[in-house]
């Protein structure tokens, strides 16, 4: 059977999931509303129009997260070129409290936001932390994370498994194509 990444099918109803689960985040104008995180990476107020390169559930926090991509992230995950992942990059990773869907007791679904944070590929910029920048805004209020620029290493502490990955836990989801199209 031959499959394809996910993002090449552009699925309707993936669209359709999208707009529908980040409607309220951030609310209102993000650029003039949100501040900046302490290593001056600003809000990505246009990140409600990504693409969806995967989802991942977190057993252990008992969240769900919705793992989204800017352009230069979607056409290098189109290319299978994430290893390194092109500088350009902007990965975001939005995520909720899970939680029992209440018209329907089998599904597991987003509930409480928790937060939303990007990964921004530039490996001359952010080279002290392995080519990534690093931002985390928390809760509806979408406050920024940290007391300053130091913050970041947490993420790279968390982020060194996946070193040999490029610092990048997501693998694009793929999904089989009716070879008639």
């Amino acid at each position: 059977m031959r499959r394809i990444h996910y993002l090449a099918t552009l699925a309707t109803c993936c669209a359709l999931a999208s707009a529908a689960a980040f409607a309220n985040h951030p609310p209102g104008d993000a650029k003039a509303s949100v501040q900046p995180a302490s290593n001056g990476i600003e809000f990505p107020a246009d990140y409600r129009d990504w693409r969806v390169i995967s989802v991942s559930h977190r057993t252990d926090h008992h969240s769900m997260r919705a793992i989204l991509g800017n352009d230069v992230a979607i056409e290098a995950a189109r290319r299978g070129e994430t290893n390194p992942w092109p500088d350009g990059t902007i990965l975001g990773k939005v995520v909720w409290k899970e939680g029992v869907e209440k018209d329907w007791a089998a599904a597991i679904a987003p509930q409480e936001f928790i937060h939303a944070e990007f990964m921004h590929k530039d490996a001359k910029r952010w080279a002290a932390t392995g080519g990534w920048g690093y931002a985390r805004w928390v809760g509806d209020g979408l406050k920024p994370y940290g007391k300053d620029a130091s913050f970041a290493g947490e993420c790279v502490a968390c982020h060194t498994p996946v070193k040999g990955r490029d610092w990048v836990y997501t693998t694009p989801a793929v999904m089989p194509t009716n070879p008639a199209h």
